[in-house]
């Protein structure tokens, strides 16, 4: 009898830890900002929606298979930064020079370790480059053609700078060179983003973006910096932000959710609502994606929309535009 029950016992925790390590979840966005419904016709949110439809899908697919949270983020990323649709890679936006200068970061929240590339202008998928520097160097961030070397000795795939140009983007450069106006562009939204749980039980989180429409003298924003606008840590969430950069680089944006987390006990939707609340404070705009240890999903933002999806092990799923869809 004794080994009976024994024996039932083990069944039961052995169900119980099985399910425990399939847990899994990937949240995503692909940029923040001033969004209309009116001004978006069916066709267009569709597209939308599709594209963060068929990258959430890649990222299920491959955690089903056993993937790291690393490798899900890269190529959920990646099919980001291939579509035209939104301010990374294919379609990043342009410089006041002209250019498409690109910015990406990586970190893993098991090991805590990170890497990031900026101001490149010639690496088709900076994520890539980021995760290069993470895994294959002693660095956390490289920059501009430093960077560009460090990714063709990587074997990383590099091409002219006309491969970012999109129409879109570019007639977006000319009406701010029009009206002589800087960082009031509506269009700056797109900047992508991606935070996963795996059946490891391990988190990482990824960002990559074009920058800021017009922008001049190698600006830099947050999406590159670990922190700012891309942390994570096993013991609390992995982070993903979107929005006005340099505000989120004065708030150590990303850094602070998880610190309250850590120190304060919050749930990681209340430490991203007070996050978003400083950042109001500041009158920044933005938004930020987030998945806790436990598979809980964040998506908040004080802008008018946010390209936003999850998916998560128990069946949830969500793709979303617009405030209160």
């Amino acid at each position: 009898m004794i080994k009976r029950t024994l024996f039932i016992t083990l069944i039961f925790l052995s169900t119980i830890l099985s399910a425990i390590a399939q847990n899994y979840a990937i949240v995503i966005h692909g940029g923040a900002g001033v969004m209309s419904k009116e001004k978006m016709n069916e066709e267009a949110r569709a597209e939308y929606k599709a594209k963060l439809n068929e990258a959430l899908q890649l990222g299920e697919q491959l955690l089903k298979d056993g993937a790291t949270a690393t490798d899900v983020v890269v190529k959920v990323i990646n099919v980001m930064e291939n579509s035209p649709l939104f301010n990374a890679g294919k379609g990043a936006v342009f410089t006041h020079d002209g250019v498409n200068e690109l910015d990406a970061s990586i970190m893993e929240g098991k090991t805590m370790n990170a890497g990031a590339v900026a101001g490149v202008q010639d690496i088709k998928n900076p994520i890539n480059a980021a995760r290069e520097v993470m895994d294959n160097s002693e660095h956390v961030m490289l920059s501009g053609k430093g960077a560009s070397e460090f990714a063709k000795q990587q074997g990383l795939e590099i091409v002219p700078n006309k491969y970012f140009y999109t129409e879109r983007r570019y007639q977006s450069l000319q009406s701010l060179l029009k009206h002589e106006r800087e960082r009031t562009n509506k269009d700056n939204t797109g900047t992508v983003g991606c935070a996963v749980l795996d059946t490891h039980g391990n988190l990482c989180a990824g960002t990559s973006t074009g920058g800021m429409t017009n922008k001049k003298y190698g600006r830099i924003g947050d999406s590159p910096i670990i922190g700012a606008g891309t942390y994570a840590n096993n013991k609390t969430c992995a982070i993903s932000c979107t929005g006005h950069g340099e505000y989120y680089i004065r708030l150590g944006f990303a850094r602070d959710i998880s610190a309250m987390m850590e120190y304060q006990n919050l749930s990681v939707t209340d430490a991203c609502r007070k996050e978003i609340d400083k950042l109001s404070e500041l009158n920044g705009t933005g938004g930020v994606i987030a998945v806790d240890a436990k598979g809980n999903i964040a998506m908040e933002f004080n802008t008018s929309g946010m390209f936003r999806g999850y998916i998560k092990s128990n069946g949830e799923k969500e793709i979303a535009i617009f405030e209160n869809e």
